[in-house]
Order: C-alpha cells, then structure tokens, then sequence
C-alpha cells in the first residue's frame, strides 16, 4: 500500500500537508524545512517504508524508516510543529502528526482533533505495513 503526502505549506508555524485515504483526508504537519537536521526539520521528500511500533509516549504508532541521518520518526497525535528557535511551539521533534483539520490555538497554525485522526487512520490501516510518499 501506498500514501502519498502532499506537502501544502512550509513556515515557522510549521510544514503543513495532508494525504488521502479512501474517502478520508488527514492533514499534516512537521517542522519546518531546515535541511534535515535532527530535532529541528521535518525530513527529505522520499519514500520510506512504515511499520507498526510501540512507544512508550503514544502507544501503537508508525514508524517511518531509513531516513537519512535520522530515526524514532513517528506519524503520532499533536497538535504543533512550529520552529522553536523563534518562539513557537512543537510537539515533535522530527515526527509527523496527524489532524482532522487545521486551525490555530492561540494565534499559532496547528492541526486540530489530532486524536480522532490518529485513532481513524490506525484502524483504517489495522497493522499494515505501507509506503509513505512525501512530495
């Protein structure tokens, strides 16, 4: 199986996007581009494979594998990715989250009912391992 997310929008609020899923559509968001580095920018344009993994912090996530220079990258429940070194909020550090919808809280750009996504994507994809396409 395949998922492509389709990059919309990079700034210190965030890199915000979304992928289609049958009749579902969830919106993304990662940390801005800042040349992949670690803990700070969300990663390359690429394909990476994703499996099924346990974290101690979210419990039943994917993981998205053999990123360049880089690993723990989880798609997991949030609600900001924005550049801290300017003052905005983050829940990630490299991960990618997941929303029903974008929005803001407190005047930052963020994706919204990251908890209901997050349920509906994990049992629409019930285990299975996929593609992820970021373009």
């Amino acid at each position: 199986m395949e998922i492509i997310l389709e990059r919309l929008e990079s700034t210190d609020h965030g890199t915000f996007g979304k992928f289609i899923l049958g009749e579902l559509t969830f919106y993304t968001l990662e940390l801005p581009w800042l040349e992949n580095k670690r803990g700070i920018s969300c990663i390359p344009n690429g394909e990476y494979e994703c499996f099924l993994r346990h974290s101690a912090k979210f419990g039943k996530c994917y993981e998205v594998k053999d990123v360049p220079g880089r690993s723990g990258i989880l798609i997991h429940r949030g609600n900001y990715g924005g550049n801290k070194s300017k003052g905005f909020k983050s829940d990630i550090e490299g991960c990618i989250l997941l929303g029903k919808s974008t929005g803001a809280i407190k005047g930052q750009k963020c994706v919204l009912n990251s908890r209901k996504a997050v349920e509906e994507f994990m049992s629409l994809l019930n285990g299975q391992s996929f593609t992820l396409i970021i373009r």
